[in-house]
């Protein structure tokens, strides 16, 4: 069922169950005020948005029950037996309606008799006894007690579709509980006083209707039921501990119950939290509609990943800095219309919102077509409102510089209005997605448009962390910012220096390290033994700590303002045995410690990953008599083994019928010059297809796929070679395929012009994108 739908009708049904005892209350009280206020805007309601999700009957119906309602709150009419009756058959025919509507019938119903009966009590010409549903028991007891016994046991006269309302008899209620009526008519002259017929289609009411699969539960009672599974989760993460150090194997066991029902308790739980963030994302379309409309443009919005769902404390701290980079996409990103339509752009701009999960975290953009954001131009505000110097800027990527539009009093708007230009916001978003444990960042294509992207977690109340000790102090890092854990060794050699910023070299790339103890000034016991390298900010970084003690699940409480202001901490835990971690905050740490020597660090180890990616190529190795080759893989199209006996004479040229064709044969040995070629009954081929061309190279034996760094080339080569190298420690040779292949086929590379590339082939896309498929 579409969620709107559904929502009307958890809403209507508890209106309606509360409008029953309303007007039950309103026949002792007919004067109160409150009572009729709260009626009519039931009902009025009802009318509303039954229109708008475009139920005719239903909104027929209620609007002439909302007429005698009004008549009734301006004192036009007193509430009367007859009023409370046909109001209470209102009620009966609405519930009705919505069950229908709940079936997937809509509300194709007939209403007219309803509103019929609603209007003779508004004008005065329904009979008495047209608008009773019921008499007195007592009453209706004699009636029946002067009926002949079969009579008695009839029910009332009825016409064909007809329903009668609940009578007298309990027992009779019970029956007829299950159909509700549709629309009331009067009676016919011959039916019996105690029976009202109501001409309907039959509409049997489920057992259990939408109301029924939800509850209203106050935000506070869910916030102390969250707080009461956080001390949960202290107790059993204490349990664990207690049972983990004993032998015990019973309680060992009951820790372990203990600790999935827990687990399941806390899992439920915070779903109660959880919200769709379409909650927030509902009033864009008009902030957007009404600025761009002040502003002069045409903006649409579209948006993806309503139904992700956040922590609902979370939905409120995101729905500020949502709306403002909503209004920066409108006012800064999106174009008016003539310069669109002057760049080829359509008139409308689109501003599109995306959720979605990633990696146990929420990840918000909000994107827009525009005109994107200009690195020179942020640049240039930088270093005039010095903020920054000309050569720092000058040595920033894209990247860093725009993220210089975070910094407090950074603007790069033209002129001040209502809107922007004043310097404040952006900051403001960051430290405001940064207090919930998040991130954000920006991405910009001149003349394409600008991206901001929020990361923010699903719950501040409970999140996995890692325990850690440094100067004899617990510490605890959220999982989400942890990538791995080194340990170190006495002298570990791989800890240099640049400058006075310690680095450590991670396979082969530096990551700058930062000592805990440094940064929060204590004083250390020992040499840390152990880096967590964790990522904060884009900025990916080691921490090293004493120790690490566990990866637990952890409740986080609020800290005081004094450890607040101390800027390093996001807040506090409560440990299993009873003491207290500080959660780190490293995001913080990051803007602190990475500012100078390590930030510039961190820059030079992204280029030089960046370097290193385009300087390494895979290469192969054979051997080739009692030379080692390697031959690069870009080279390599197919590896086969092959049998001597297939190999066959053409003049004086060896070739191969491969795959329908005959390939050309080169020995590598025979091409360098090489002492002890292949032997035996079978052969290892390399196989080089190109333009639907193919040699084939014979060698002595394949030994390794591995990793060349071209910056560890030597110039010094030889016939068939292009230079030397140190692959696995041994000296490898480089081999000019170009030379080897043209031995085999001199017009294999005709249509290539290009002499420079490296090792002997073609520098060119085409080229590379012809060898893309490798070793198959």
């Amino acid at each position: 069922m579409d969620e709107i739908v559904h929502e009307f009708l958890v809403e209507s049904y508890e209106n309606l169950d509360q409008l029953d005892q309303d007007l039950v209350a309103l026949e002792s009280d007919p004067s109160s005020r409150v009572l009729l206020s709260s009626i009519f805007r039931t009902v009025h309601t009802i009318k509303g948005t039954s229109g708008f999700l475009g139920f005719g009957n239903l909104e027929r119906v209620s609007h002439v029950g909302e007429s005698l309602l009004s008549e009734l709150r301006d004192g036009e009419r007193v509430m009367d037996p007859q009023v409370a009756d046909v109001l209470l058959a209102l009620v009966d025919t609405l519930r009705a309606i919505l069950a229908k509507v709940e079936a997937g019938a809509g509300d194709d119903v007939d209403v007219e008799p309803m509103v019929a009966q609603i209007v003779a009590v508004q004008e005065g010409t329904a009979p008495a006894e047209e608008a009773a549903p019921a008499q007195e028991p007592a009453v209706a007891d004699e009636q029946q007690a002067a009926q002949p016994p079969a009579a008695a046991e009839e029910p009332a006269v009825v016409e064909p579709d007809a329903v009668v309302l609940p009578g007298p008899e309990p027992e009779q209620a019970e029956a007829d509980a299950p159909v509700a009526p549709v629309a009331v008519e009067p009676a016919p002259a011959a039916t019996a006083p105690a029976a009202l017929a109501v001409k309907h289609e039959e509409i049997e009411l489920p057992g259990r209707n939408a109301a029924d699969g939800s509850i209203r539960v106050d935000v506070d009672l869910l916030d102390s039921l969250v707080r009461q599974v956080g001390e949960l989760v202290l107790v059993r993460n204490q349990f664990d501990r207690i049972a983990g150090a004993g032998e015990d194997q019973e309680t060992k066991r009951s820790a372990q119950r203990l600790s999935l029902i827990a687990s399941e308790l806390q899992e439920g739980v915070m779903r109660t939290r959880m919200q769709p963030i379409e909650h927030v994302w509902s009033k864009m379309p008009r902030i957007v509609r009404d600025l761009a409309k002040m502003l002069g443009r045409e903006v649409r919005v579209e948006m993806t990943g309503g139904d992700t769902e956040l922590d609902r404390s979370l939905l409120e701290a995101v729905k500020d800095p949502l709306t403002h980079l909503v209004r920066n996409a409108v006012d800064h990103g999106i174009e008016a219309p003539d310069q669109r339509r002057a760049v080829g752009k359509a008139s409308q701009g689109l501003v599109t919102l995306r959720a979605y999960h990633s990696n146990g975290q929420v990840v918000v953009e909000i994107t827009d077509d525009g005109a994107g954001i200009d690195p020179e131009k942020v640049g240039r505000s930088a270093v005039s409102k010095g903020l920054r110097s000309t050569s720092e800027i000058a040595a920033m990527s894209s990247s860093e510089v725009l993220d210089l539009l975070f910094l407090p009093g950074f603007s790069t708007a033209v002129k001040v209005t209502n809107v922007s230009g004043r310097g404040v916001g952006m900051d403001v978003v960051r430290t405001n997605i940064e207090a919930i444990g998040g991130s954000v960042d920006v991405e910009s294509s001149v003349g394409k448009g600008t991206t901001w992207r929020m990361r923010i977690p699903l719950t501040l109340a409970i999140m996995p962390a890692l325990t850690v000790t440094c100067c004899g102090s617990v510490y605890a890092i959220p999982q989400v910012s942890l990538l791995e854990l080194v340990a170190l060794g006495g002298q570990d050699t791989r800890i240099e220096h640049v400058g006075t910023a310690p680095v450590f070299r991670l396979r082969g790339t530096l990551l700058p390290l930062v000592s805990l103890a440094e940064v929060l000034d204590l004083a250390p016991e020992s040499a840390g033994r152990v880096i967590a390298v964790v990522e904060a900010d884009d900025q990916r970084f080691g921490v090293i700590v004493d120790r690490v003690l566990n990866m637990e699940e952890i409740v986080v409480k609020g800290l005081a303002s004094r450890l607040k202001q101390i800027g390093m901490y996001s807040g506090a835990t409560v440990l299993g045995d009873g003491g207290v971690a500080l959660i780190l905050d490293l995001p913080a740490i990051a803007r602190r410690v990475l500012s100078t020597e390590i930030a510039e660090l961190a820059k030079v180890r992204r280029q030089t990953a960046v370097q290193t990616t385009k300087a390494a190529q895979q290469v192969l190795v054979v051997a080739a008599g009692d030379r080692r080759v390697a031959i690069p893989l870009s080279a390599v199209t197919r590896l086969e083994r092959i049998r001597t006996e297939r190999i066959e004479q053409v003049g004086t040229r060896e070739v191969l019928q491969y795959r329908g064709a005959l390939v050309p044969l080169v020995r590598l040995d025979q091409v360098l010059g090489a002492v002890g070629g292949p032997t035996g009954d079978e052969l290892d081929v390399v196989v080089y297809t190109r333009g639907g061309r193919s040699i084939a190279m014979a060698v002595s034996e394949i030994l390794d796929i591995v990793e060349d760094d071209a910056r560890l080339h030597s110039d010094i080569d030889d016939h068939g070679l292009v230079g030397s190298t140190v692959l696995d420690q041994r000296v490898t040779e480089l081999l000019d395929v170009r030379s080897a292949v043209r031995a085999a086929d001199a017009g294999f590379f005709d249509d290539d012009h290009d002499d420079d590339h490296p090792h002997g082939l073609a520098d060119r896309a085409a080229f590379d994108d012809d060898l893309l498929a490798g070793v198959r």
